[in-house]
């Protein structure tokens, strides 16, 4: 171990990120990504891309794709700044608005970045735990208050239960606690339709607010890393002006993002395949003895049947026949499967092996 590091790098642990394996055949429903491919246009945008245009720096911050997702989200394109994936957008914000010594605020379970990234700006953490239903407390905001907490994030839909917090509960906690209130959206393009969640007039009507989306998930281009926040202009201006690595975003990934962007149609299609497929999977685990909770990502958290082998043996036996899903040695989670969606022939796959293991 270097004697170089800072005392709070040395004593922190780092990321652990979900298993990505170097083969084709394995069936990968452990790290949430779409499994449709991107659009043909994403295609397209690449096949015309030249190798000339990798001589001169790309546009600096982005604009052309900052108008696009400025119009898609009906905002001005001040309130938005593009950067490199969802991780790197959770960086410049609490880069930009969390002291070290600070107090960062999240609930647990959550997504496991939020804690190292706090520990890497040498700030505490204050976690809250969920209540039974996964829902936020409603006592978090106060709690957030109390300590002073400079930036609050929270994922929604809930990783890795997929709970929809109801936009109205957001609009409470923005009022109520005193720092900025980031809204972590990395699975919102999978929320079904009906439900009318939009975060828009959090954006509009707090200036502590910012939103957090992504394209890996909604728009199949997780090996890419693009992502953005949206947010009143006096949060998001220090960010590109300050914060921001310069050119953050390399000039492939801005061409490939807007294509993505033109072809909202085709990314549609795909969130409501996963959605068909997210319901069929439930159904066919609940059939089989599993509980699932009802989810508006594009996972599901699951327990298996009490009289099976458990959740760590199914996935590890699951993992021998090629077949990955997530498990958390957390104390909440430990019993449980998180299992993205994949397609129906995957599914298909899936539930085989499933019913081998659980018979």
């Amino acid at each position: 171990m270097s004697k170089y590091q800072r005392p709070n790098i040395r004593r922190m642990d780092g990321y652990s990120w979900g298993e990505q394996p170097q083969d084709r055949q394995t069936i990968k429903l452990n790290t949430n990504e779409n499994p449709y491919p991107p659009s043909p246009a994403v295609a397209d945008a690449l096949s015309n891309f030249t190798a000339a245009e990798l001589r001169t720096y790309p546009q600096p911050t982005a604009d052309v794709m900052r108008e696009h997702i400025a119009k898609l989200h009906d905002l001005s394109t001040r309130q938005v700044v593009v950067t490199h994936a969802g991780d790197e957008a959770l960086r410049l914000a609490i880069t930009t608005y969390v002291s070290p010594g600070g107090t960062f605020a999240s609930t647990d379970p959550s997504y496991s970045l939020y804690p190292v990234l706090a520990q890497i700006q040498d700030a505490r953490t204050l976690r809250v735990d969920l209540e039974a239903n996964w829902s936020i407390p409603p006592d978090f905001p106060a709690q957030a208050r109390a300590a002073d907490a400079q930036l609050t994030c929270l994922v929604n839909p809930h990783a890795p239960s997929g709970y929809l917090t109801p936009v109205e509960q957001l609009h409470r906690i923005a009022e109520e606690i005193s720092g900025v209130l980031l809204i972590d959206e990395a699975y919102a393009d999978f929320i079904d339709p009906k439900i009318g969640y939009t975060s828009r007039e959090l954006v509009t009507q707090h200036d502590n607010v910012l939103v957090l989306r992504t394209f890996s998930k909604g728009y199949s281009l997780a090996g890419l890393r693009l992502g953005y926040l949206l947010g009143a202009e006096e949060l998001i201006t220090p960010i590109i002006e300050k914060t921001r690595d310069t050119y953050n975003i390399d000039a492939i990934s801005q061409s490939l993002g807007i294509a993505a962007l033109q072809d909202q149609d085709y990314a549609r299609a795909t969130w409501e395949k996963v959605r068909e497929q997210r319901q069929f999977l439930a159904q066919t685990l609940n059939d089989l003895g599993w509980s699932c909770l009802a989810s508006e990502g594009n996972f599901l958290l699951s327990t298996p049947p009490p009289n099976s082998i458990g959740a760590a043996e199914i996935y590890k036996r699951l993992k021998a026949e090629g077949i990955l899903v997530r498990y958390f040695d957390h104390p909440r989670l430990h019993d449980k499967l998180r299992i993205s969606i994949g397609t129906k022939e995957q599914n298909q796959v899936l539930l085989e092996n499933l019913r081998h293991l659980c018979r």
